[in-house]
């Protein structure tokens, strides 16, 4: 690998085959790129807004498009209007100027969001299981939609208890019900697309996904509330469901005034459903984006107060206070960074020496690679651990690292194949050897281990081609 420092493409190529582990950063919408929106648009009868270059929904189903709008079967035969909503829906191409890269970025999800995204997880899986990846959690499902409603309709007051009693007396548990019936069907279309019953052992059939809900921070308190309460329940009572995250910009108006008031929200629900993970965007900032003392306690009170076991991004870390001692509490308490280079660069502008990846690092802080949108950023996992390579000098062995990392501190059920996080000696069960009665005992109830052991013959296969 170091020979292959001195060629970018012959590098590209080692990278994509080597083992990748997991993609613990992933969210669905953001992972779908713009040419397979666009073939979407057409099977769901969608029009094109060309002055808006985004996709609207008919008026009513057979309805034709209003004026001003095409039909989405426009973008077969016209590749100007094709070629630029592709750039309209992602990053391609575009150059700053009168409106940033931060906002380009996220004003993306809604000109395509009139598409659904529960029948294209397969092209995702089918993307990760091409790269050599083997685990996959996804940002695939939400409260903004009934259950914040909901929680719209039933208030919030200081007496949690009360609000979330009120909350499932108007229906709550069946709104979690209907979320998990949503998760059957993206499954059942994912294992059908890829054509699992046919072939259960490819690559992409072989690919374990699982799923994280997302609340959406910029809705009023009384709405995030009922969606937390709802995330946490849904998680607690479906185990392919294995966390809570909350997304959208976090310099948002109402992500920044009432982000202690959403952590407090976390630390109640974690307290009524103890067993549910925690991962929380946090420290997606950069100087000048937000005022100074917006960058000095976003980790600090995801860790302390929101119970997050990762970090998504947490790009502003040297901004927070005290940030000697919020590392040391992060590498003490084993809480890990899900690192996004690409990402992070074109909606921040923060790149090379002035990312805090090698910090992390040299403080100790399990570090994991991810992808966060890679269809809106063009990119994929391959590109991550690439500008990881060029960008910090790394070493074979410091890939092996981040990769193994990405399984250790995956929400994965079970127990791990390793004794510690130094990844030197195995699980006592396994000491003696993959093959025997209590090592196979080991694995067949510890997923976690199982992936990890998955990885390792991965490893010995790369290496020995």
């Amino acid at each position: 690998m170091a020979e292959l420092r001195k060629s970018p493409l012959e590098l590209h190529a080692f990278l994509y085959a080597m083992p990748k582990g997991a993609d613990l950063h992933n969210h669905l919408s953001g992972a779908i790129y713009a040419e397979s929106f666009l073939q979407a648009a057409v099977e769901e009868h969608l029009c094109v807004d060309q002055a808006a270059l985004a996709l609207i929904a008919p008026s009513a189903p057979g309805s034709k498009c209003a004026p001003g709008q095409v039909d989405a079967t426009t973008t077969q035969t016209d590749n100007t209007l094709r070629n630029a909503l592709i750039d309209s829906f992602s990053m391609r191409n575009f150059v700053p100027g009168r409106q940033s890269g931060h906002d380009h970025f996220f004003d993306t999800f809604d000109k395509f969001g009139a598409v659904g995204t529960s029948n294209l997880v397969a092209e995702v899986a089918q993307r990760a299981a091409d790269q050599n990846e083997s685990y996959l959690e996804l940002m695939a499902l939400s409260g903004g939609g009934p259950i914040a409603a909901l929680g719209k309709i039933v208030g919030l007051t200081d007496d949690f208890d009360a609000t979330r009693k009120k909350l499932e007396a108007a229906g709550l548990p069946q709104l979690v019900s209907a979320l998990r019936a949503r998760v059957d069907q993206m499954e059942q279309t994912r294992m059908s697309k890829l054509g699992c019953a046919q072939n259960p052992a490819s690559s992409a059939c072989r690919l374990r996904v699982r799923y994280v809900y997302q609340v959406l921070r910029e809705f009023p308190k009384e709405q995030i509330f009922a969606q937390v309460i709802g995330g946490f329940a849904l998680a607690a009572s479906d185990p392919r469901v294995v966390a809570v995250n909350f997304v959208q910009a976090e310099d948002g108006y109402i992500s920044m005034h009432d982000y202690h008031l959403h952590m407090t929200m976390v630390d109640y629900a974690k307290r009524i459903y103890p067993d549910v993970h925690v991962t929380l965007h946090a420290g997606e900032l950069a100087p000048g984006l937000v005022p100074p003392d917006g960058l000095r306690f976003h980790i600090r009170e995801a860790v302390e107060l929101g119970h997050a076991e990762r970090i998504g991004h947490g790009v502003d870390v040297m901004y927070e206070k005290d940030p000697a001692a919020l590392l040391a509490e992060m590498r003490d308490r084993h809480i890990a960074v899900e690192i996004n280079l690409t990402s992070n660069d074109v909606i921040l502008g923060v790149r090379g020496d002035q990312h805090p990846f090698p910090v992390y690092r040299k403080r100790g802080v399990p570090i994991a690679l991810s992808t966060d949108d890679e269809g809106v950023s063009r990119s994929q996992l391959t590109e991550e651990f690439e500008r990881a390579v060029l960008t910090y000098n790394l070493s074979y062995s410091d890939l092996k690292e981040l990769v193994r990392n990405s399984l250790e501190y995956s929400f994965a059920s079970g127990a791990s194949y390793w004794r510690n996080r130094k990844y030197g000696s195995i699980a006592t069960p396994c000491v003696s050897g993959k093959q025997t009665s209590t090592c196979r005992e080991y694995l067949e109830t510890n997923e976690k281990a199982r992936l990890e052991v998955d990885l390792e013959d991965r490893f010995a296969a790369f290496e020995r081609n």
